[in-house]
């Protein structure tokens, strides 16, 4: 899994982003922190992946599916 992350047709390397992360995060900052924005990063990535290649499903279908009123 090689992660890339594009923001106005440029597109950057995972060195590139963590260089950015860090440098934006507060000199306070703890490890968890840092994890917990490595966290979001990762989800919001698989999260497009799953939505580029047509993995998904609508909030109806996930509601069915869990027997909830739709």
């Amino acid at each position: 899994f090689q992660s890339r992350y594009r923001l106005n047709m440029v597109t950057f390397t995972v060195k590139e982003q963590a260089r950015e992360l860090v440098e934006k995060l507060p000199d306070d900052c703890t490890w968890n922190d840092l994890m917990d924005r490595i966290y979001v990063i990762l989800a919001v990535e698989a999260g497009l992946s799953d939505s580029e290649i047509g993995r998904t499903q609508s909030v109806d279908e996930v509601r069915l599916q869990f027997d909830l009123p739709v």
